[in-house]
């Protein structure tokens, strides 16, 4: 602002000057006299100059001070003018633009809220990379997918770190998984499936699988998309687990098949049952000994498709759980009466659920481990839990499973037995997904299988 006070006092000396000059011509003062009659005036006219600019002067420091503010980004600052010029004026423009910037910077504020709580909160695994390969955002579920740890940090995403743009400090998480922005990419693959990779870094959307760990086979799905932030190409990954939605549309799908299939049999079974119980007492009447055992094994025939019917709807039909405190004495006790199985459980466990479907899961389990072909005396019940989690295991020794008949052992219907109606595990994976957990199958590593029943110890 001095530059256009000292204009003013320059712009009013030199008029001063000009309107002096023809006075001092025609004047028969003295030289020494007309240099002190200048001198005089012109700082007479400088004085009040300074004076008139005084207010001037302090206003346009204000409106200097005001719009540093702006470009700040504080907007909380308004200006007081009590003249009744252009200057009052430009006062109300500024508050009136302070006062439209503050509340866009705080609903601006609410947006940034809303989406970082939308973001963390989301289920999906969200990275965003750009074209360095480098994260400049992620969610939790990122972190908690790629659970990188200070040791795989490379100097390239060190020395990027100092000058991202746009990252978003997760902070640690009590799992011990770290803030993701600054890795490569290619880091956070660097022990993961091949799949995986391949994925990612192929830009391949649509379904993929990951190999067997601790969680089971896990389906995924990943989604794509680029845009300009910063003038810098940028690349968004989705990733949503799709496991669990699988399997509930494909149990769905089994569910009406099944409900179809038994209001068919029912239909037909209740006029065969009245025509076959007429039969029997005609043949009895006739001593028709053929005609008896006929009759006979009809009914024998009904009788095992009602229970076939009945085994089936209680699959299709499962109620929902009622949870309550388990009684793990109560359970193990009412168990051992129907197989043997050898209970470790090193300490107390609590968790709410349904009791009685948690019985049926384990009885289906345990008389598959009878079935499996190894020791009876081997099949253990193993009963633990986590801080956050309950772990129930099933372990035999038997044959184990191949992979064509792990991939298959949930799916209604299939059975490598004889015998078997195919409704065991898959009832099992109903009861699982009742109480939101996840039933894992594995092969152990020496010999037999492992089947693992997961639930937290939050499930509501």
């Amino acid at each position: 602002m001095r530059l256009i006070k000292n204009k003013i006092l320059v712009a009013a000396l030199c008029a001063t000057a000009i309107g002096m000059s023809p006075m001092l011509y025609v004047s028969d003062l003295l030289v020494i006299q007309k240099a002190l009659l200048v001198i005089t005036s012109l700082c007479l006219c400088a004085t009040a100059v300074k004076v008139c600019t005084a207010q001037i002067t302090n206003q346009l420091d204000a409106l200097e001070i005001g719009l540093l503010n702006f470009k700040d980004g504080e907007f909380s600052s308004t200006l007081a003018c009590k003249t009744n010029d252009e200057f009052e004026t430009l006062c109300q423009l500024y508050n009136d633009t302070a006062e439209t910037l503050r509340r866009e910077k705080q609903w601006l504020y609410q947006r940034e809220l809303m989406l970082d709580k939308v973001l963390h909160s989301s289920p999906d695994v969200l990275l965003l990379v750009n074209d360095q390969m480098h994260v400049v955002l992620s969610n939790r579920q990122a972190c908690e997918f790629f659970h990188p740890t200070s040791k795989v940090k490379d100097s390239a995403s060190q020395a990027n770190n100092a000058s991202r743009v746009g990252a978003n400090s997760l902070g640690e998480k009590s799992t011990g998984t770290r803030s993701l922005e600054g890795y490569t990419l290619g880091t956070l693959l660097k022990n993961k499936p091949d799949t995986l990779k391949d994925v990612l870094l192929e830009n391949r959307e649509g379904l993929f699988t990951l190999p067997q760990d601790a969680s089971g086979i896990q389906t995924w799905h990943m989604a794509t998309g680029t845009f300009l932030l910063n003038n810098q190409t940028h690349r968004l990954y989705i990733l949503k687990q799709m496991t669990r939605e699988l399997n509930r549309q494909e149990v769905s799908v089994w569910k009406k098949v099944i409900r179809v299939i038994s209001h068919e049999l029912n239909n037909s079974l209740g006029p065969i049952s009245s025509l076959l119980h007429s039969g029997q007492i005609v043949g009895q009447q006739n001593g028709d000994t053929r005609l008896v055992r006929v009759f006979h094994t009809i009914e024998e025939r009904i009788a095992h498709l009602n229970q076939f019917v009945q085994g089936y709807g209680r699959f299709a039909k499962l109620p929902p759980p009622v949870l309550a405190t388990i009684d793990w004495d109560k359970i193990t006790a009412q168990l051992s009466n129907q197989c043997d199985f050898t209970l470790t459980m090193p300490e107390a466990v609590e968790v709410k659920a349904d009791a009685v479907q948690v019985e049926q899961l384990l009885i289906n389990l345990l008389k598959n481990a009878h079935e499996s072909g190894g020791n009876p005396q081997d099949v253990e019940l193993v009963i633990k839990q986590t801080a956050s989690q309950v772990i129930i295991e099933v372990l035999d020794s038997g044959k184990g499973m191949t992979d064509s008949v792990m991939t298959n052992a949930l799916v209604p219907f299939y059975s490598t037995k004889a015998n078997g109606s195919g409704l065991g595990l898959a009832l099992c994976r109903e009861i699982t997904d009742a109480h939101n957990g996840h039933l894992v199958i594995q092969n152990r590593k020496d010999k037999g299988l492992c089947v693992r029943f997961i639930i937290d110890k939050t499930t509501k």
